[in-house]
């Protein structure tokens, strides 16, 4: 199987790379595709040294050239960062000018991302379509993923999204119960970087009960909430939505702070030092820090089991609604416990969301339709709907304001760029 990552020059890919080279036997060649060409050159060199360290068979590739590099690739991993580092730092200050929170996914920096990352996107799928397999699978792990998956499921693409929430969930609910993290079932719910683990099944029961009654304040801890959120909802929810219970605290925090993007930049410059020692065989524990824990697992999974290599795999995956939420419609893109197979992603059977979970899937669910139409048609007044219609801003005030910040933002960052 040849699999292609496009964005494949990210310091971050070598965690990729690590999951196939240890798990991805069907995987014959794996291409990372960039414009970056040092960067890339830097990034390939090592990728093939992780492959040789572990002995996998298949080879490692590298390309500036976008349509050679996913010529009959059986699947391609979508993993952009338009406007790179600098973009992502904006995304994360001009915001707080208003009072709210910045930070690249959600609110105003999030609908920043999408505008500029979706285009790019929908053409580099267009010409995955044109030049691999057919029927090869668009794998999404591009922020924010729910309107990204959206718009790539809606201009008619095999695509399914990725994230890698529910399996450090999974992972860190394994650790606290001492058994395999496979054997750990999540309900898993909601829409991308808004979702809950209402339920981690192990052999058919229940066990989340447990883990709140006797982990609660290492489980507060790390979604950043205090205790009390996670009792009185009876789950626990994503660190994102801690940007939703806590978002004044967040905005004091931030302002006047570095932001998450300069110290990944710090990292990022680090890697890419440590990537050039043709001695380093295997990913540095720096690279931990990078984000995206377990991403490499989640994705060699999903993507075996698309390939009906693991017909019977559950993986948490943004998919369309298709009636699993009554509450919202079929056309909407949500992140549920899915079982794959080559026919793709099935969401297993969903229990009714508590009123306040639904209120919010719902309200945000709304934001992303209208973010997506901005994206793709543009113009002042699709922003500041959208910006309107996010539970974090919906102020007309805060929305006129951040609809002018982000549009000059999108333009210069759009021009760094090209």
């Amino acid at each position: 199987m040849k699999i292609a990552v496009v964005g494949g020059g990210s310091t971050y890919t070598p965690e990729l790379v690590d999951g196939f080279a240890r798990l991805g036997s069907m995987v014959s060649e794996l291409v990372l595709i960039d414009p970056a060409a040092d960067r890339l050159d830097v990034v390939g060199a090592f990728s093939a040294r992780i492959f040789r360290h572990y002995g996998h068979p298949g080879k490692v590739t590298w390309t500036t050239d976008l349509d050679a590099g996913v010529t009959d690739a059986d699947a391609a991993v979508i993993q952009l960062r338009v406007g790179g580092q600098t973009a992502r730092i904006s995304d994360e200050t001009f915001p707080l000018d208003c009072g709210c929170v910045g930070q690249e996914t959600t609110g105003a920096g999030g609908l920043a991302k999408a505008l500029r990352t979706v285009p790019v996107v929908l053409d580099v799928a267009e010409r995955i379509r044109t030049h691999a397999k057919p029927g090869a699978w668009i794998v999404d792990f591009t922020n924010p993923v729910g309107i990204v998956t959206r718009a790539l499921l809606d201009a008619g693409h095999r695509a399914v999204g990725l994230c890698n929430v529910a399996i450090g969930f999974q992972r860190r609910f394994a650790r606290m119960l001492d058994v395999d993290p496979a054997a750990v079932v999540l309900d898993h719910v909601g829409l991308n970087h808004l979702t809950w683990e209402r339920a981690a099944y192990v052999d058919g029961v229940d066990r989340l009960p447990y883990l709140l009654e006797n982990h609660l304040a290492d489980l507060a801890g790390e979604v950043d909430l205090d205790p009390e959120v996670l009792t009185t909802l009876g789950n626990v929810p994503s660190y994102y939505l801690s940007y939703f219970y806590a978002h004044d605290r967040h905005v004091r925090d931030a302002v006047g702070a570095p932001t998450r993007g300069q110290r990944v930049a710090e990292i990022e410059a680090t890697l890419l030092e440590m990537y050039r020692d043709p001695a380093l065989t295997e990913k540095p524990a720096l690279l931990g820090e990078r984000g995206g824990a377990y991403y490499s697992e989640a994705a060699v999974s999903l993507i075996a089991s698309l390939h009906g290599l693991d017909p019977n795999g559950v993986h948490s995956v943004n998919v369309r609604n298709n009636g699993t939420l009554p509450f919202l419609p079929d056309q909407a893109v949500i992140e549920v416990s899915a079982r794959a197979g080559d026919e793709g992603p099935a969401p297993l059977p969903v229990t009714p969301l508590a009123p306040d979970l639904a209120g919010l899937v719902a309200h945000v669910s709304g934001y992303e339709e209208l973010a997506l139409d901005a994206a793709l048609r543009g113009g002042r007044q699709r922003v500041y709907r959208a910006l309107l219609a996010h539970p974090l801003i919906g102020q007309h005030e805060y929305a006129d304001a951040l609809t002018d910040k982000l549009l000059a933002a999108g333009a210069q960052h759009l021009a760094w760029a090209r």
